[in-house]
């Protein structure tokens, strides 16, 4: 097994030829995997200097063959990326640099001002030194362009010579920050190595298939199922910038003859609603994670496409995936079964009759959390995962909802998802997000935040009964909005949603709160 990332990057030329084109983009030339190891290895030259190996060098940049390789150049010189998420705010990124000591940051002049950053990169500048790689390009040389004519051939003993074990840091990521403040993962190399094998092992596909990923680089579902497993297993990868693109992104698809798609719900959903029902005409698998998927995303993609959406789960501190259906063993509703090498335990919850708080351990969890410096490691390998989840006689996993996901109604545990499905079912293709708060009578409410205009809570009522659900879990308050907050994984954003439901219950009855022009608040 190669110790490194880069290591399996050497691996895979061997295997696959150096000629085989692997990285692709709507800009840049097809890269071979000749031309990428040449590309990273002159470009780690220039990275590396002023840093350590092991040093973390902060990473924000959009998906992109030029991503792709300052990426890999940190990997060849053992540098460690760590994966700034630029959709969080000023605030978030300038924490995960804290969090993380981040010195200096490598990014794009082009990015931040097509994404609109510059207030960012502005206050960013105050903190760390931001390396632009349009400077670092424009200063590579005659010596550079010599030493990426001879380097590769000597590519893997170079690499050796760093001394780089499948334990060290190979990236850190931070969690999507939905329910909370984001931690600082640390992932190794095993880590994401052996994640690669995981889902190579249960999935079948080939140099033949061309993966289209515009899941960000920020998010371990774009990381590893996006990038490295494509990357390092020798199929095609196309990188486009952003997943919110929902015209653009089916007629690449049709335009590249695509054959796997990655996506959350909320991405899938926006180009079922823009796509040509042939854009996906070669799409053989279309893996879907981060959020659950929805029964109406689930039928528009099998009635319009006729595809079926593999559902699948995982969490950043596992590489992240966990579980997964695929073409033979595959359940509506599941999220599929463990990978191979995943133990599982469920513990039970007190109020929570079905199902229990799901452990995990496995090559691919996670070296630790990064604090003050530190590496906290799960205690005996063992990675709370904070999802109730059940498993059935076959293996298949359903996810009843995350522990911080529950609210208690006079005693009662009542889960939000199933105040969420109910909501989905009273109003379907709207989006919406329950939140519980404080309540003096009851202990808590819930409270429904939806896209739905003229939203009455009987048709909740109605919802729930055609669905046999307890009227305990219909929401009381209900709070219209223009959008949902979204994170830039597609994921809501529970702490921006129970912002916005404390400032609606606390308005007067349809009074419109000056949060931001397009908010607007209705009591129910």
């Amino acid at each position: 097994n190669p110790p490194s990332l880069f290591a399996a990057l050497i691996d895979a030329r061997e295997a696959h030829g150096g000629g085989h084109r692997i990285i692709e983009d709507p800009v840049t030339a097809p890269l071979t995997y000749d031309r990428t190891i040449a590309a990273s290895l002159v470009l780690g030259r220039r990275l590396a200097r002023g840093t350590a190996r092991r040093d973390k060098v902060g990473f924000m940049l959009p998906n992109s063959a030029g991503a792709a390789l300052a990426f890999l150049a940190l990997q060849a010189t053992g540098r460690v990326p760590a994966m700034l998420n630029h959709t969080a705010g000023v605030d978030g990124v300038l924490s995960a640099c804290r969090t993380s000591g981040l010195r200096r940051v490598i990014t794009s002049r082009r990015f931040v001002e097509l994404a609109k950053l510059a207030a960012l990169a502005e206050r960013l500048a105050g903190e760390v030194e931001l390396i632009w790689l349009e400077d670092v390009r424009e200063k590579l040389g005659v010596i550079d362009k010599l030493y990426g004519g001879i380097a590769p051939r000597f590519a893997a003993p170079l690499h050796r010579r760093l001394g780089i074990s499948p334990s060290d840091p190979a990236a850190v990521l931070f969690t999507s920050g939905s329910e909370g403040a984001p931690k600082a993962v640390v992932l190794s190399h095993a880590n994401l190595l052996a994640n690669r094998r995981q889902i190579a092992a249960r999935v079948d596909f080939s140099p033949a298939d061309l993966a289209l990923n515009a899941l960000p680089m920020f998010h371990s579902f774009g990381l590893t199922g996006g990038f490295l497993l494509p990357l390092l297993s020798g199929v095609r990868v196309y990188l486009y910038p952003s997943p919110l693109h929902y015209r653009i992104v089916p007629e690449i698809a049709y335009a590249t003859g695509a054959t796997i798609l990655f996506g959350t719900d909320t991405f899938l959903a926006g180009y079922a609603r823009r796509a040509n029902p042939y854009d996906f005409y070669a799409l053989r698998y279309v893996f879907a994670g981060a959020e659950a998927v929805r029964e109406e995303t689930r039928e528009i993609w099998s009635e319009r496409f006729g595809k079926r959406i593999l559902e699948g789960y995982g969490v950043t501190e596992c590489s992240p995936a966990i579980a997964v259906n695929t073409p033979m063993h595959y359940r509506a509703g599941s999220v599929g079964r463990f990978l191979p090498m995943v133990e599982h335990r469920l513990e039970p919850v007190p109020g929570i009759g079905d199902g229990g708080r799901l452990m995990v351990r496995g090559p691919n969890v996670m070296a630790g959390y990064l604090r003050g410096g530190d590496i906290e490691e799960p205690p005996d390998g063992w990675y709370d995962t904070g999802d109730i989840v059940t498993v059935d006689d076959d293996g298949f996993v359903a996810i009843v909802g995350r522990v911080k996901r529950f609210a208690k109604l006079g005693g009662e545990m009542v889960s939000l998802a199933v105040a969420e499905r109910i909501a989905e079912t009273a109003a379907p293709e709207i989006r919406h997000a329950v939140v519980a708060l404080p309540d003096s009578r009851r202990g808590e409410r819930l409270v429904l935040v939806t896209e739905a205009r003229d939203f009455d809570r009987s048709r909740l009522l109605e919802a729930a009964h055609r669905l046999g659900m307890p009227e305990i879990a219909v929401p009381r308050d209900v709070i219209e909005i223009e959008h949902l907050p979204l994170l830039g994984s597609g994921k809501t954003d529970y702490a921006a949603v129970a912002q916005l439901a404390e400032q609606g219950i606390a308005a007067p009855a349809a009074e419109t709160l000056p949060v931001e022009p397009a908010l607007s608040f209705v009591r129910s």
